[in-house]
């Protein structure tokens, strides 16, 4: 059975040194939590920095590091104190965190952070080869390895690799910011499966993949050329029952008892959050401040625990926010407070689990109220703790959890009224609904707690995996190749069908730009030289187009996807077709759609009318495209016509034509003993479908085909004509 390899930046333990003497700890974060409360239960090993610096370490203190956190299943990436200033502090904390969290004002785009970020990738990289074996499982977590899995992908081409991102991907707007966006998006891709805790947020990666690099998805799997790569929602959960079970624990109980004694019967609203700008803490403090402003009557009523652990202190931000919310906590309780109430309590360190849990417990209300955030695991702890089920959860829709939260009160963190309607209605709302709704919060999340998110995501990864290589299984291998070109060489009656655009010549963006160069015209040559060789170029192209480019040579075409035909003889076959009257009301649809779209146009042929969106922005022309199709089906249902989808292109032409029908005239011409097919979509299925099986019919591309093989990208076509001739002629010597 395969190892896990879990791979984060930080390991789920922290390296410290006291008094000479090298101690590891527990370290905590919603990762380390999560994933490392249940690790160690299988064949697993994690793999990260261990949060201290190389430089301050000897080499006998080296090896006793990794012998310490060998004992607990952990392996170290060592990192220098520049590494952590530049990659760490640097690209991770002011470039990839502001961004994608929506604060670009933030961001910093220095190429120094860059530099380090890609050098401490390739270190985790090497760190990772030097003790992988063949059939492990690698699970990279999080933004500060996004170009690891490409990395480890180019190392061991078969591996099985997720990624998982816990925190938003931004809409494709601020990522385009990015100097280095498609080195990331080509990073992230190394992997088999890509996890995100929404919907939203798949959806922002897909955008950025498409309107990036250029590849197309279909059900949130992407078609990078050489491989498939999925993406998926998984919604990160916690360890439910440690939390439930905690709040009737001894020791809760006895801290709960603690904090009633101090507040008394006041009412208690908890804002607990790590010290972050991406957390709205003055907005919730403004809010509250508004709130005992204009409910008087809640003044000595209620108390504010605000607990903001500190997080990044070096960077200037954090330092400015942390002096900010210093001062409104000084201003609020200057203002209202009392010789017996005090209306903020403010914890600027980091409680432990019974004080944290005790705290959730005995809320009245949960504040968690974001102004953007990946899941936010602090609210589903809240629901989790509450025992008795009384207490209700505030949070921001622009959490991640509040998708899975949806009976708590949902707002929008920048609402200042709506944040005081929220307080007032929490405080309000009777325990009865208080309890119905944690029910069903509870029991959503004591279903899809961390264990089962793990369970999915690596069960996702296995079935992405087997996926993969099933895909890879009709890929044109060493072997196949060398049968393929034996054949070749062997046979004296050999019958050749390329596709055009996207096979023997890359897409281009308009139907013009994709003249054939002097090489293709070239390798044409040489092999409809060859006695033996009949060559057809089965094309989508007009008659006209076809006739200039490849008049020259000695073979055969099919035009407009077989409305004509052309043998090699120069005799022309036009199939008998129903009429073009149809197209006078159907080119004022498409005219219609391309003055909607900007960036297509119409192309008019003999036989059909296609609609071109290679130029026009990636979603707004599918869009259109989906939209153009339903208006075309309906309109065509009884014309005799179909509506076909190829490359970027929707295409409307006779039902009888297609390019396997026009393809017939030469299968059927004579027992050919080589047949060699090559097409890149939809169009050439039909032709694959007709071929006997015996022939190498091959897609270019991944995906469902009725072909035999596929080759991975169109730069292999012309290599592999090539090495046909070359085949042949050492036959012949």
């Amino acid at each position: 059975m395969s190892r896990l390899l879990i791979v984060s930046n930080r390991l789920p333990l922290n390296l410290s040194k006291n008094n000479g003497e090298l101690k590891v700890e527990r370290s905590v974060g919603g990762l380390a939590t999560g994933v490392g409360s249940i690790y160690k239960s299988q064949d697993s090993l994690w793999i990260g920095w261990p949060g201290y610096s190389v430089q301050k370490l000897q080499i006998e203190e080296k090896k006793k590091v990794v012998d310490l956190l060998d004992k607990q299943r952990c392996h170290p990436v060592f990192l220098s104190s520049y590494d952590i200033k530049q990659y760490y502090n640097g690209f991770c904390n002011n470039t990839i965190w502001p961004l994608f969290h929506y604060f670009n004002l933030y961001t910093r785009y220095d190429q120094s952070y860059w530099d380090s970020f890609k050098k401490v990738n390739e270190k985790f990289c090497d760190a990772i080869l030097n003790i992988a074996k063949n059939d492990d499982t690698f699970w990279i977590h999080d933004y500060h390895l996004m170009l690891l899995p490409e990395m480890i992908r180019q190392r061991l081409p078969k591996a099985k690799i997720g990624f998982f991102l816990h925190i938003p991907f931004p809409s494709y707007e601020l990522f385009r910011l990015l100097p280095w966006r498609s080195e990331i998006l080509t990073g992230i891709l190394g992997a088999d499966l890509v996890g995100f805790h929404t919907y939203d947020y798949v959806r922002h990666f897909l955008s950025s993949v498409t309107r990036i690099l250029g590849f197309e998805h279909s059900l949130s799997e992407i078609q990078t050329g050489e491989r498939l790569v999925k993406a998926e929602l998984f919604p990160m959960g916690i360890d439910y029952k440690h939390f439930h079970n905690a709040a009737s624990s001894e020791y809760v109980l006895k801290e709960v008892a603690r904090i009633r004694k101090k507040v008394g019967n006041q009412r208690i609203i908890l804002s607990s959050d790590r010290l972050d700008y991406t957390k709205g803490i003055p907005l919730r403090l403004e809010a509250f401040d508004a709130f005992l402003n204009k409910k008087a009557d809640y003044r000595g009523k209620i108390t504010l625990y605000l607990v903001a652990v500190p997080s990044r202190s070096n960077v200037s931000q954090y330092q400015i926010l942390k002096k900010q919310i210093d001062e409104l906590v000084g201003r609020i309780n200057g203002k209202y407070a009392t010789a017996d109430w005090m209306p903020v309590r403010y914890f600027s360190h980091f409680l432990p689990f019974n004080q944290l849990v005790a705290l959730y417990s005995v809320a009245d209300v949960g504040l968690v109220t974001p102004l953007r955030d990946g899941m936010n695991l602090m609210a589903k702890e809240f629901v989790a703790s509450k025992a008795n089920r009384k207490g209700i959860l505030i949070i921001s829709e622009m959490a991640g959890a509040a998708q899975e939260l949806g009976e708590a009160i949902v707002v929008n963190p920048n609402n200042l009224d709506a944040l005081i309607n929220a307080m007032e209605k929490a405080l309000t709302m009777p325990q009865e609904e208080q309890q119905k709704q944690n029910s069903v919060m509870q029991n959503r999340l004591k279903h899809y707690d961390i264990n089962h998110w793990i369970e999915d995501f690596l069960s996702g990864l296995d079935q992405a995996w087997i996926d993969q290589k099933a895909n890879m299984e009709s890929v044109i291998t060493p072997k196949v190749k060398k049968e393929l070109l034996k054949k070749y060489s062997n046979s004296t009656r050999r019958l050749i069908l390329l596709d055009y655009d996207g096979t023997l010549v890359p897409f281009a963006d308009t139907p013009e730009e994709a003249k054939p160069t002097v090489e293709i015209l070239k390798l044409l040559k040489k092999i409809s030289e060859d006695p033996s060789n009949e060559i057809v170029i089965v094309s989508g192209r007009k008659r006209d187009t076809l006739t200039q480019w490849l008049n020259s040579l000695d073979i055969g075409y099919i035009g407009e996807h077989g409305a004509w035909i052309k043998e090699r003889s120069g005799e022309v076959h036009i199939p008998e077709t129903l009429s073009n009257d149809w197209k006078k009301d159907l080119l004022q649809l498409l005219e219609l759609y391309t003055d909607r779209t900007p960036g297509s146009l119409v192309e008019e042929k003999e036989a059909s009318l296609v609609w071109h969106y290679r130029k026009a922005e990636p979603h707004l022309g599918f869009l259109r495209a989906n939209q153009l199709k339903d208006d075309l089906t309906s309109l065509t249902s009884n014309l005799g016509l179909i509506v076909a989808e190829g490359n970027k292109v929707i295409e409307i032409k006779n039902a009888v034509i297609n390019k396997g029908q026009a393809a017939q005239m030469w299968l059927s011409k004579q027992q050919w003993d080589f047949i060699m097919a090559i097409g890149d979509d939809k169009t050439d299925e039909d032709l694959f479908a007709v071929l006997p099986a015996d022939a190498f019919s091959i897609k270019v591309g991944l995906g469902s085909t009725k072909a035999s093989y596929n080759l991975l990208s169109q730069s292999q076509v012309v290599p592999l004509l090539k090495s046909c001739l070359k085949s042949a002629k050492k036959l012949s010597k």
